[in-house]
């Protein structure tokens, strides 16, 4: 177990940790993003790593902690075929920012927005690339592939929709914002799996309307470079369902989408275990799929193997 305390009694306010993401590289290792603030949001937050080498090990160790830069990131850095990594930092607007910090760092506004930081030596050192400021953007929470013909493509929350946009220079400028579906305000992402399809994980069994609430938490398919989404499996239908995230396993290529439920009462944090034939069919079609596997609520941990 490892547990990421940023308490320090010393200090004159709280220090929080909210954002943050698990990511294995492409040579194994297992990265562990998280976001620092002073109070709910200082106006900048750290975003730092820590890093272990030997995830299936025993007894894991871990690296100490290294900074980023700014932000905070939600979802996982992308590998782009050059072998640069392109990793997602959100900076929350200036109407997050609280007290005592509401007038600090007004350098930061121009970039407050969905921002890509990018690595070329496989996440040893950080640098700001670009980024694009949303109309109506909420935290951000964007996701970034890239398509075959070397474009990167993000995601983003915004409060009516899920925006888009695409850079041809690697992150460093985007085009205008388009919509790319309308989205309840909550998180929704994509992420280009071992097969070179694209998985979406949306609110919504619909491409065309927005849920009411955050519920009908859904996963789409792609096979044209998002051109067009296909499918369709209903992950959990249930009120109170967001923030998924993606994970694919080596070899066997089960696809892992986890996500919660009623942080605030239930606090529950589950997983569906499904492949590319269960959202093309738009039901559990193969053998080990599975949905609603619990792997905590308030009572704690859940001990279940899968």
């Amino acid at each position: 177990m490892l547990v990421i305390d940023p308490h320090d009694s010393a200090l004159p306010c709280d220090i929080n940790t909210h954002v943050g993401c698990l990511w294995t590289d492409p040579r194994g290792r297992l990265w562990l993003f998280f976001q620092q603030s002073l109070g709910m949001f200082d106006g900048s937050s750290a975003n730092w790593f820590i890093r272990c080498d030997a995830p299936d090990a025993r007894l894991p160790s871990w690296s100490e902690p290294r900074y980023v830069g700014f932000g905070a990131s939600l979802n996982k850095p992308h590998v782009r075929r050059n072998g640069e990594w392109i990793l997602p930092v959100s900076l929350w607007e200036r109407w997050h920012i609280t007290a005592p910090f509401t007038d600090c760092y007004r350098a930061l506004d121009p970039i407050r927005g969905a921002n890509v930081f990018a690595s070329d030596d496989e996440g040893d050192h950080w640098h700001h690339r670009g980024g694009i400021v949303f109309a109506d953007s909420c935290f951000n929470e964007h996701s970034v592939i890239e398509l075959e013909d070397g474009r990167l493509w993000m995601l983003s929350r915004c409060f009516t929709g899920c925006a888009q946009s695409y850079s041809s220079d690697g992150g460093v400028s985007w085009q205008p914002q388009q919509i790319a579906f309308p989205h309840v305000n909550s998180k929704c992402l994509f992420r280009r799996l071992q097969s070179g399809n694209i998985l979406l994980v949306k609110h919504g069994a619909a491409m065309t309307a927005a849920t009411p609430k955050r519920s009908e938490l859904a996963a789409f398919l792609s096979t044209d470079e998002g051109e067009t989404w296909t499918g369709g499996l209903m992950l959990d239908e249930r009120e109170g369902v967001s923030y998924p995230d993606i994970a694919q396993s080596a070899g066997a290529g089960d696809i892992y989408v986890y996500y919660d439920r009623n942080r605030n009462t239930d606090a529950e944090i589950l997983f569906a275990r499904i492949r590319e034939e269960d959202v093309l069919a738009g039901a559990l079609a193969t053998l080990q799929a599975s949905l609603r596997n619990v792997i905590k609520d308030r009572k704690g941990m859940k001990r279940r193997h899968s």
